[in-house]
């Protein structure tokens, strides 16, 4: 998993709340490979293109200089629904790194937490004033610092977000939850051996 430290990058405003998991990568998509060309293309298919594959241009994502955002402000209960963790992968082939919510689903904000997206907590009415400046002037970048745990909007007026610990320490260090369990593994091979070593005993004729 790639590390988390600092992101700097283009914001893109997504008003509609209630945006769920199925809306972000549709049902019909969850199996398809990451990786294969078409992953790009998944987030927010129906909304961003026609039936022949054309984009829609009214789109938020489709419009310059959204196209190319890292980070994604919506508004409340972001990625609520089924489980699908093609919904983070569908955020990451797209180019985003952050999604900036009032609310998230809580599996979705665990998924993103394993993949290396930093889903951000802020208040209602502060998503709706960042939102509300990235309108007002596209291209606008924020400033996510995982370290001292803050968000700079466009104003330079700074966000403090709250992240569990232990996420936060994974995340700074590229550490998914496999990655996390192998540096334990030295104490695992320890206890391993003493298990073995104990059944090995225990087999033999008269030991009790």
């Amino acid at each position: 998993m790639e590390a988390f430290t600092t992101l700097t990058g283009i914001a893109a405003p997504i008003d509609t709340p209630n945006v769920d998991t199925n809306q972000i990568c549709p049902t019909e998509f969850n199996k398809v490979p990451v990786g294969d060309p078409f992953y790009p293309k998944i987030l927010f298919h129906y909304v961003r293109f026609n039936a022949d594959g054309s984009e829609i241009p009214d789109f938020i994502l489709n419009k310059e200089p959204f196209r190319n955002a890292q980070i994604i402000v919506a508004d409340r209960n972001w990625g609520g629904g089924s489980s699908r963790e093609s919904a983070v992968y569908a955020i990451m082939s797209f180019g985003a790194r952050a999604v900036v919510a009032s609310s998230f689903g809580d599996i979705h904000y665990n998924n993103c937490l394993q993949n290396g997206v930093l889903p951000v907590k802020l208040k209602q009415a502060e998503v709706v004033k960042l939102r509300e400046q990235l309108h007002e002037n596209p291209g606008a970048e924020l400033t996510i610092d995982l370290e001292y745990q803050t968000v700079r909007g466009p104003d330079n007026h700074v966000y403090s977000f709250d992240i569990n610990p232990v996420s936060k320490r994974c995340l700074l260090n590229g550490l998914d939850a496999i990655a996390r369990t192998q540096q334990f593994q030295s104490d695992i091979d320890s206890f391993k051996k003493k298990h073995q070593d104990s059944a090995a005993f225990l087999s033999q004729p008269g030991a009790e």
